[in-house]
């Protein structure tokens, strides 16, 4: 299937690694083009070499400064000469009960995930050179159910979920779509850091495997082959939605 991506340029945040990479990667390998945004100057400079400088450029920024998603708009437009979307990873927040989780944690996290995901979105639909913007938020399973010791992406992935539709009506009519992708279990560092808090992160690791029905962990590749054809025209009638990549593990319609 012919994507349709040749010449699109996209931001792509967190993408030092794991989903963000990955998409960027499948990105790139369908023709367009892409705006690396990460913390990790040095990781971000390994990936643009992977994709090479006319495919990509970088810009080592942290989502926590307000300026960062007009300067990555800005820098698309001067570097490529369009903007059509991007994928709004940022990250995720720390562990912990409801009530553990400190007053400070929980707005720091607000911040972070919360804020930084309309940031992003507003400055690409403002930025953006054509009406068929493409978005799409990386959520996370919580969006639907909650998860143990995650009280915080329980508290705040279910409203980005529902901000997903509601800005999928707000821009509908000039033709941008807005999807949600909750990644399952896939094999990035935020799952290996997440297990590296059990008594065995090797036996946990597979109990996580067991509990999926394909019976194994997802590779990021595998989440940024989707996240590349919901951003594409390819998929120009999807929009407003949550899709789990997830290997079947989500148990809600």
């Amino acid at each position: 299937m012919d994507l349709q991506l040749a010449d699109r340029t996209f931001v792509v945040t967190a993408a030092s690694a794991g989903l963000g990479r990955a998409t960027a990667t499948a990105l790139v390998a369908e023709g367009a083009r892409v705006v690396l945004v990460a913390r990790r100057a040095d990781v971000l400079a390994e990936v643009l070499a992977e994709l090479g400088e006319d495919a990509a450029v970088a810009l080592p920024a942290d989502l926590s400064d307000p300026t960062t998603p007009g300067r990555a708009c800005e820098l698309a437009l001067s570097r490529f000469g369009s903007l059509d979307g991007a994928l709004v990873s940022v990250g995720g927040p720390p562990r912990g009960a409801t009530l553990a989780n400190s007053e400070q944690e929980w707005r720091d996290a607000f911040e972070s995930v919360f804020l930084a995901a309309l940031r992003v979105s507003r400055a690409v639909l403002e930025h953006a050179t054509r009406d068929d913007v493409a978005l799409a938020w990386v959520l996370s399973s919580t969006a639907r159910e909650p998860l143990p010791e995650m009280a915080i992406s329980n508290g705040l992935r279910p409203g980005l979920g529902l901000l997903v539709k509601q800005l999928a009506d707000e821009v509908g009519p000039r033709g941008a779509r807005v999807v949600g992708l909750m990644p399952g279990t896939v094999r990035t560092e935020r799952i290996t850091a997440l297990h590296a808090h059990s008594d065995d992160p090797e036996q946990a690791m597979a109990d996580a495997a067991a509990s999926i029905p394909l019976r194994r962990l997802g590779e990021p590749e595998e989440f940024g082959r989707v996240a590349a054809f919901v951003l594409s025209p390819a998929a120009s009638y999807l929009s407003g939605c949550l899709l789990p990549v997830d290997g079947g593990k989500m148990r809600t319609l």
